[in-house]
C-alpha cells in the first residue's frame, strides 16, 4: 500500500488529537505488521471498512493513555477502563476513519460502527485475505505513545 493511501489516516489522527486534546502527536516511522505479531497495548478501538476496499482501522493505547485522554474529555479522573473510555476511543476511531474516507474519495467506502477490544496483548483479527498489508503508524505525544494500524485490501 502506497503512503498516499495512509496519509489521510495520519492527518485525521493528528486532527482528532488537536481538536479533542489540544495536542499534536509526532508521527514515527510506519512499519509493516504481521497479523500474528504480539503488541504492548491494553485497549484498541476498531472500525471496519467495506466497499471497493475492505479492511480495518485500529487505534491502540496503553491503559494509562486511554484513561488519561478520557479524563481530559469528561473533566474528571478516570483510572479504569470504563464506559467513558470505550465511548471516547470509539468516537476517536470513528472520526479518524470518517475523515480519512474523505481523502480516499476515488474508492466507494463504507465504515462500520466501532468496536473495542481490551486486555493485555489482545489479538486483532484482521478481515480480508491473507495478503492484506497492515501498516502500523506509531505516534508519540507529550502524554504517551499509541499506534494507528491500517489494513486495506484492493487499494494499490
Amino acid at each position: 500500500m502506497e503512503i498516499k493511501y495512509i496519509n489521510p489516516f495520519i492527518e485525521a489522527t493528528k486532527g482528532v488529537f488537536f481538536n479533542f486534546f489540544n495536542k499534536t502527536p509526532d508521527v514515527k516511522t510506519p512499519y509493516l505488521i504481521r497479523k500474528e505479531e504480539p503488541h504492548k497495548w491494553d485497549i484498541s478501538a476498531i472500525i471496519g471498512i467495506a466497499g471497493e476496499a475492505r479492511g480495518a482501522v485500529v487505534l491502540s493505547f496503553s491503559k494509562f493513555l486511554a484513561t488519561y485522554l478520557t479524563s481530559i474529555l469528561v473533566d474528571r479522573e478516570v483510572k479504569e477502563i470504563d464506559d467513558d473510555v470505550v465511548d471516547t476511543l470509539g468516537e476517536m476511531v470513528n472520526i479518524i476513519a470518517g475523515n480519512a474516507k474523505k481523502g480516499l474519495e476515488e474508492y466507494m467506502l463504507v465504515i462500520s460502527l466501532p468496536s473495542i477490544v481490551t486486555g493485555i496483548n489482545h489479538e486483532i483479527r484482521w478481515p480480508g485475505s491473507r495478503n492484506i498489508s497492515i501498516i502500523g503508524i506509531p505516534f508519540h505525544s507529550s502524554c504517551g505513545e499509541f499506534t494507528l494500524s491500517v489494513g486495506l485490501e484492493n487499494i494499490i
